[in-house]
């Protein structure tokens, strides 16, 4: 967990595991994470290689392709390949970009 942290904090901007607290998210944009799941490796009925799958969400009040630009850049330094999802969250009135990947644990 540590290294995406450290690949994130690289992206400078806010960020939270999963959400920020209730009245103490950032004005956008920001970053959330979490580890919804694992894709591991299995050999001889264990798991032989853990591996994580990472959402990144980037959250915008408007279309903002230098920040998506400033995120994709950190994860291909790093040789991270990933895709990616948007949608506008109408409750919010935030755009969110979703970038996926899976990462060693």
């Amino acid at each position: 967990m540590l290294k995406i942290v450290n690949i994130i904090k690289e992206i400078g901007l806010p960020f939270a595991y999963d959400h920020f607290a209730e009245g103490e998210s950032p004005n956008p944009p920001f970053i959330c994470y979490l580890t919804p799941g694992s894709d591991n490796f299995a050999a001889d009925g264990k798991v032989y290689h853990k591996i994580n799958i990472i959402h990144l969400e980037l959250y915008t009040d408007c279309k903002d392709l230098s920040v998506e630009q400033k995120v994709e850049a950190v994860l291909d330094k790093h040789g991270i390949f990933y895709d990616k999802l948007e949608t506008w969250i109408e409750s919010e009135k935030l755009y969110e970009v979703l970038y996926s990947f899976e990462m060693e644990v």
